[in-house]
């Protein structure tokens, strides 16, 4: 959670999507209102608009935002895995490290998924859920290509990891702590060492 220090000096566009960030995921996007988000960022309701065209421009900022965090943890784990084993386990370990975020309400499993159940089909919000879950799915891909020397092979396993992943990651939500992915990470270790 950002600090109120961080906040007063942030700017109004920053601290808006900070404060809608922290109720979007809470409360979810349908139930969270302009003036709950105004009221929280310390802003003047004018100064969402003069930073976000509308209430959709803030759902995309913000899913955008989820989806550069989660790299930034990825990029973290990444930056320590020096076999492709460990590159295929980044992932998992990427998705574990925001299981353990210090929410403001607890965990509720991955913000981009809980997103995309709230969005009616074809809104553009969906898009950038799926190419986030298909970018997670070439990072399992590229080292599994290197292990396996087969394309194909790769693409089947990442696919199977993902949705191993994905199953961890709803699953820990609905427990509210990061022990399912954990177990996924074990599991998917386990696989991917047999290899």
């Amino acid at each position: 959670m950002t600090s109120p220090e961080i906040l007063s000096s942030a700017s109004a566009r920053e601290r808006l999507l900070g404060a809608a960030a922290v109720l979007f995921y809470s409360d979810g996007i349908t139930a969270t209102g302009i003036d709950a988000i105004v009221k929280r960022a310390g802003v003047a309701k004018k100064s969402l608009y003069n930073n976000f065209e509308s209430k959709t421009a803030l759902v995309a900022a913000y899913l955008a935002a989820r989806h550069a965090e989660w790299l930034a943890l990825y990029e973290t784990r990444l930056a320590r895995a020096f076999t492709p084993i460990d590159q295929v386990l980044a992932v998992f370990l990427a998705y574990q490290d925001h299981a353990e975020w210090a929410y403001e309400r607890g965990f509720r499993g991955c913000g981009l998924l809980n997103a995309a159940a709230e969005l009616p089909v074809g809104h553009d919000g969906r898009d950038v859920v799926r190419r986030h879950k298909q970018q997670v799915e070439a990072l399992l891909a590229a080292p599994l290509i290197e292990l396996t020397d087969d394309e194909a092979c790769a693409a089947r396993l990442a696919q199977q990891l993902a949705f191993l992943l994905e199953g961890a990651i709803v699953r820990a939500g609905l427990e509210g702590n990061s022990r399912c992915v954990r177990e996924a990470h074990d599991m998917a270790s386990a696989l991917v060492g047999a290899l």
